[in-house]
C-alpha cells in the first residue's frame, strides 16, 4: 500500500547544475557606425565584410588586390553600413580607431604579425579559419533581425554548427522577423501601461503565443490594436493550469508546444517519473514542486494535487501540470481538467509522447501491421484495489489481430499471463516487455505470454514497465533480443 506524502518545493539537489563550463560567452556586439578593420580580399574576407556591413559596420578593407566577389560587392555597396578600399596593406595605423580587426591570412607568419599588431592596439581580432589567431569566432547565424541567433562551436566544427542553424531555421516562423520589428514599436506602451513582473510577462508570453502561431503580424502602426490585450494583462488576477506532456523520459522527446508552456510557467507541479533534464527546459525563476504518484512507494493524494493547482490558480499564477507520458493516458487528466472546471479555472492541455509509442520507436516494432494486427489497446495493469482490474473486457484482448500494451503492469505479470490464457490466449504468443522506456537505464525481454512473469522478473527494474502482447513481437527473433546497447542489458528469452 502507498504511503501518503505532502507535495514539496524542490532545490537544487534533484536538478542539475545550470550552467555547465562554457567554451566562449556568447556576445551581441553592436557595430552601427563603428570602423571595422578587414586585410585581404579574398572571397572568404568578402563573405565577412558583407556580414559586418549588414550590422551597420564601416569596413575597411586593406587589400591590394580583390577578388571578383569581393569587387562586385564593392560596387553593390551594403544593405546596411559600408566600406571603404584602402588598396594597400594594412599598418599599425590601420587600427586606430578600430573597434574590431579581422584578417584572411595567407601564410602563419602573416597571421600572427597581424594578430600582435591587433593585439597591440587593443583591437579584438579574429584571423579567418586560424583558431590560434582569433580572440572571437564567427558562428553560423539565423537571421530573422532584429531577432539574430549565434551558434558557435568554438571553432572546433564549423560543419555541425551549420547543421545546428539549418535545423533551428526550421523551428523559427517567417513572420517571426515582424513580430520582433512590432514588439520594439509597443514595447515602450507596454513599459508604460503595465507593473514590472506578473503583468508585463503574461502580456509578452501572449504576445509570443501569437509570434509562433500561424498568424502573420499585424501591418500596423495603430497601438491602439493592443489595448485589449493589455487590459487581460492588468487585469488578470486569476492564473490558468497546463497539464503538459514531459513523454517517457529522453528530454528530446518534447514537444515544442510543451517547451514553450514550461518556458511560461511560475510553478511547476512534476510527477517522479519527470526527467530533470526536462525540468532544466524550464523558466529559471519558476518554482519546482515535486507531487510524484508512484504505485507502491510513498505519493501524494490526488486530491491534494488538485487542492495546490486550484490555490496556486487563484493566487494568479501560471501553473504547468508536468506529467510523465501523456496526460490524457493512464495520467488521471480527466480528474484534474473537472476539478478546474468545476472551479471556474481556465485549464488547457499540451499532448506528450506516450510511452507504447516510444516503446514501438526504440523497438523498431509497429504496433499495429497489417499482416499481423490491425488495431491496438493500451490497457491500465491494475485497479484502485491493487488487482486486475474486472471491467476490462479480457475476452476482446485475446483478439489475434490486436496489439494489448499494459502500462504500470510490472507486478501483475504473472496475473495477466494467467487471465489472458484462461481467456483462450495461446501461451506461445509473442510479448515484449520494456522498462525504463526511453531512458539511459531501459531494459528489454522478449519472450512468449507464458514465461511473461520469470521475464519481468530479470530485467530486475524499480522502474516503470510496460508488457505489449501480440503477433506483431513475431517479426522478430524471440531467441535473441535486439535492444540497443545503449538502453540496457540485451537478455535472451527462455520460451
Amino acid at each position: 500500500m502507498s504511503t501518503l506524502r505532502r507535495p514539496v518545493e524542490v532545490g537544487s539537489k534533484r536538478r542539475a547544475v545550470r550552467v555547465e563550463p562554457l567554451a566562449s560567452v556568447p556576445l551581441f556586439f553592436s557595430l552601427e557606425g563603428k570602423r571595422v578593420v578587414l586585410a585581404g580580399g579574398t572571397d572568404a574576407a568578402a563573405w565577412k565584410a558583407e556580414l559586418l556591413a549588414a550590422a551597420g559596420a564601416e569596413v575597411h578593407v586593406f587589400a591590394e588586390q580583390l577578388e571578383q566577389t569581393f569587387e562586385r560587392l564593392l560596387e553593390a555597396g551594403s544593405v546596411k553600413g559600408g566600406f571603404v578600399h584602402h588598396q594597400t596593406c594594412w599598418s599599425m595605423d590601420s587600427f586606430e580607431g578600430a573597434s574590431l580587426a579581422i584578417a584572411d591570412a595567407r601564410s602563419q607568419g602573416e597571421a600572427q604579425a597581424f594578430f600582435c599588431a591587433a593585439k597591440a592596439a587593443g583591437v579584438p581580432v579574429n584571423v579567418i579559419d586560424n583558431p590560434p589567431f582569433c580572440q572571437f569566432q564567427f558562428g553560423s547565424i539565423v537571421n530573422r533581425s532584429p531577432v539574430v541567433i549565434g551558434v558557435s562551436t568554438n571553432g572546433a566544427a564549423p560543419i555541425l554548427g551549420q547543421a545546428i542553424r539549418r535545423r533551428i531555421e526550421t523551428l523559427l516562423p517567417g513572420s517571426l522577423r515582424n513580430w520582433a520589428l512590432l514588439a520594439q514599436q509597443i514595447r515602450g506602451r507596454v513599459m508604460k501601461s503595465l507593473s514590472a513582473g506578473a503583468e508585463r510577462r503574461r502580456f509578452w508570453e501572449r504576445f509570443v503565443d501569437l509570434a509562433f502561431s500561424s498568424r502573420s503580424a499585424p501591418e500596423t502602426t495603430d497601438l491602439e490594436e493592443f489595448d485589449p490585450l493589455l487590459d487581460e494583462a492588468s487585469h488578470a488576477g486569476q492564473g490558468r493550469v497546463t497539464l503538459v506532456g514531459a513523454g517517457p523520459g529522453d528530454a528530446e522527446y518534447l514537444t515544442l508546444k510543451a517547451m514553450r508552456a514550461l518556458q511560461a510557467a511560475d510553478v511547476i507541479l512534476f510527477d517522479d517519473l519527470v526527467d530533470d533534464a526536462v525540468l532544466e527546459l524550464a523558466r529559471r525563476e519558476a518554482k519546482r514542486m515535486l507531487v510524484g504518484k508512484r504505485g507502491g512507494r510513498e505519493s501524494c493524494r490526488q486530491e491534494d494535487i488538485n487542492d495546490l493547482m486550484v490555490s496556486l490558480a487563484r493566487q494568479g499564477k501560471n501553473v504547468v501540470r508536468l506529467k510523465s507520458g501523456d496526460p490524457m493516458i493512464f495520467g488521471r487528466a480527466g480528474e484534474e481538467l473537472q476539478r478546474l472546471s468545476d472551479e471556474g479555472i481556465p485549464a488547457s492541455v499540451v499532448p506528450g509522447i506516450t510511452a507504447a509509442s516510444a516503446m514501438a520507436a526504440e523497438l523498431g516494432i509497429s504496433l499495429t501491421h497489417r499482416d499481423h494486427a490491425q488495431s491496438v489497446r493500451f490497457v491500465t495493469g491494475h485497479a484502485r484495489n491493487g488487482k486486475l482490474p474486472e471491467t476490462v473486457d479480457w475476452k476482446g484482448l485475446t483478439d489475434p489481430a490486436t496489439t494489448t500494451v499494459f502500462y504500470m503492469a510490472g507486478r501483475m505479470a504473472g496475473r495477466i499471463t494467467a487471465r489472458m490464457i484462461a481467456e483462450g490466449l495461446s501461451s506461445r504468443t509473442p510479448v515484449r516487455v520494456m522498462a525504463n522506456v526511453s531512458r539511459h537505464n531501459a531494459a528489454s525481454w522478449s519472450g512468449y505470454l507464458a514465461n511473461l512473469a520469470e521475464g519481468v522478473e530479470s530485467l530486475q527494474s524499480s522502474g516503470p514497465v510496460l508488457i505489449a502482447v501480440g503477433d506483431v513481437f513475431a517479426q522478430t527473433r524471440i531467441e535473441q533480443d535486439t535492444m540497443p546497447e545503449q538502453h540496457g542489458k540485451a537478455l535472451t528469452a527462455t520460451a
